[in-house]
């Protein structure tokens, strides 16, 4: 996996301090980098090592149908972390919670939808409690996209524009005069589109996926591990949906919505290690899902 290098560029920097961890089920190494696999009952969830590095947050000026929201700004990632290879998949939802709140319940390997931030914060506790040294949290929005990107500097991490046959959105509206494509109107199995460039699947639309961060303007000026806005009444929103257009599933954009609130399109994908603890939410009913 290739990352962008550091001031000290140290082949030890970009490994885990410990491989596999305790938990681990299944581990190894292959053409995307280390990875390990948990289990619990009869659910399974990958996670990819992401190295530390250095990228562009949001999007440059002249990209397409950008949103002012998407300050071009550089973040360092200092520390690596473990992320999954999918979004929660509703057998997972469902080994931890016993329940299974989403609408498309076609098979338990689609991704779990229709949750709150708020819902998620009880899943992480019941599951780090149930997997002590786990440490699953959500990702930051800075680890998010860095992650989506995968080292890329395009509107997609597949390049300039995208197609159904990559993305799960609303083929209907196409982004910057690209071809109309299928719109399934329902969220696909996790793991059955194409991967990104470090292993990564479905980071463009299917769900959207909560962070841990409060949503609010961006920097201006460089920044070492952010943590988002310190306050808010919405929570960070990120990739887009089966209902996006094209545009709502580019690398950059952004949204968010209030911690309470069960958007349609709204899944997560967790993240492993101490990060930094989320502020208590703050329900608003002002700040409305995306669809």
């Amino acid at each position: 996996m290739l990352v962008p290098a550091l001031a000290d560029d140290s082949a030890a920097i970009f490994l885990p301090e410990r491989f596999p961890l305790r938990w681990a089920s299944a581990w190894g190494e292959d053409e995307w980098g280390l990875w390990m696999t948990l289990e619990l009952a009869e659910a399974q969830q990958r996670f990819r090592w992401i190295a530390p590095g250095r990228f562009r947050m949001g999007s440059p000026e002249n990209e397409p149908e950008r949103d002012g929201d998407e300050v071009q700004h550089e973040v360092t990632l200092s520390e690596g972390y473990w992320l999954a290879d999918t979004a929660c998949t509703q057998a997972l939802w469902q080994a931890v919670t016993g329940e299974n709140p989403s609408r498309f319940k076609d098979n338990p390997s689609h991704p779990v939808e229709q949750v709150s931030w708020d819902d998620v914060q009880g899943f992480l506790g019941e599951l780090n409690r149930r997997l002590p040294g786990l440490e699953a949290r959500l990702p930051s929005e800075a680890e998010w996209e860095y992650a989506c990107r995968a080292g890329t500097t395009t509107p997609f991490s597949f390049g300039e524009n995208i197609t159904p046959e990559q993305v799960n959105y609303n083929g209907n509206y196409p982004y910057a005069g690209g071809a109309k494509g299928v719109y399934r109107e329902k969220t696909v199995p996790v793991g059955s589109l194409p991967a990104n460039p470090w292993g990564l699947y479905e980071m463009h639309g299917n769900v959207w996926e909560w962070c841990a961060d409060w949503y609010g303007d961006y920097p201006t000026t460089p920044q070492v591990d952010p943590r988002g806005a310190a306050w808010g009444d919405a929570r960070v929103l990120r990739g887009g949906s089966w209902g996006s257009d094209g545009r709502g599933v580019r690398s950059a954009d952004r949204s968010g919505s209030g911690p309470g609130r069960h958007g349609g399109g709204s899944g997560f994908r967790l993240a492993l290690g101490p990060g930094k603890p989320a502020e208590p939410a703050q329900e608003n009913s002002a700040a409305e899902p995306p669809n």
